[in-house]
């Protein structure tokens, strides 16, 4: 029995923050954020639009094309750093509104690395005997972008996909996942404030410890090392070879990082899917939303080997091989 992608669907804001409208906010320029990036624009929430929201539109989208309704899901995960609330879990608010009455919700946070970590965490259930999982990565970065802060707000956007697991036979579905963690990094990637360590204060608003806060060379160092190790271990587990992978769909976070990890792989480009120059960094969100546009523009069709590769704050770092 394998868990099998049966459906994609995805959602982003309707509001574009360019990159023009970013060199009127802070001292940096288009040239700037193309060169190091890849970025070029980016989704941003209206107000009151919440997490939740654009999970629930990527999610029913997602069942919608795998001819499912709310009433056929066993379990809802939602994958995500930037929920409603801190509880309940945003996975419940979605099965509420979905009307998933049977299903089982519950959020997974694993940063960037979320969607991946659910993907495996759906794929376990569905051995057990599960028969639908929806899986969504839904992401609102910008409450938690520091607008004044240049290295960092030019990266991030506002987004979610998902997709419908479901139990099948063959060799179609998903192959394995390798997921790993090293929380000694844990200081590359933060948000100090809002939890425990540092409860929400005046002094915290005043350190402004509610932003993101990231130290961009080392991280990007440890991210093309960890997104290589980790596709290489994908690749040595299914015995395959990089020219047996028809389409890599990375987390969509710098195009830098990407085309390093396709060197070193030696993986042509046109064989990497690539959408951050209109969405930016959505985190949990870029997977499921590269795949669903994956689909959607004829790049992924059945039988076609799909590898994913994700890094995130933690650190963790993922990877999964699906025969679509």
């Amino acid at each position: 029995m394998r868990a099998r992608i049966t459906g994609t669907g995805s959602y982003v804001p309707e509001r574009v923050v360019t990159n023009a409208d970013l060199e009127r906010m802070v001292a940096t320029s288009d040239q700037w954020i193309v060169e190091r990036t890849g970025i070029r624009e980016r989704r941003v929430v209206a107000e009151g639009e919440a997490c939740s929201d654009l999970g629930v539109q990527a999610g029913e989208r997602a069942l919608k094309t795998a001819g499912l309704s709310p009433a056929d899901l066993d379990l809802i995960l939602v994958a995500t750093c930037t929920g409603d609330m801190p509880l309940p879990s945003t996975a419940c608010l979605i099965q509420h509104r979905l009307g998933a009455t049977r299903a089982a919700a519950c959020d997974i946070s694993a940063a960037c690395c979320g969607f991946v970590y659910a993907l495996a965490v759906a794929d376990a259930y569905i051995k057990t005997g599960l028969r639908h999982v929806l899986v969504i990565g839904s992401e609102v970065m910008s409450v938690i972008t520091d607008w004044t802060d240049r290295n960092t707000c030019v990266l991030f956007g506002d987004g979610a996909g998902a997709v419908v697991l479901s139990a099948g036979e063959g060799e179609r579905g998903v192959l394995s996942s390798h997921l790993r963690s090293d929380g000694s990094l844990c200081d590359l990637i933060v948000v100090p404030g809002g939890g425990s360590r540092h409860p929400p204060s005046e002094k915290m608003l005043n350190e402004r410890l509610q932003y993101i806060k990231m130290k961009g060379n080392e991280t990007f160092k440890v991210a093309v090392r960890t997104l290589e190790e980790i596709a290489r271990e994908t690749l040595a587990h299914n015995h395959l070879s990089i020219e047996d992978v028809d389409l890599y769909v990375p987390h969509q976070a710098n195009v830098r990082i990407i085309k390093a990890v396709a060197e070193r792989l030696g993986l042509p480009l046109e064989k990497v899917f690539l959408n951050m120059d209109r969405y930016g960094n959505t985190s949990a969100a870029s997977i499921p939303i590269a795949l669903d546009e994956a689909v959607r523009e004829g790049r992924l069709r059945e039988g076609h080997l799909v590898m994913i590769g994700a890094f995130g704050a933690g650190l963790t770092w993922a990877s999964t091989m699906i025969r679509w």
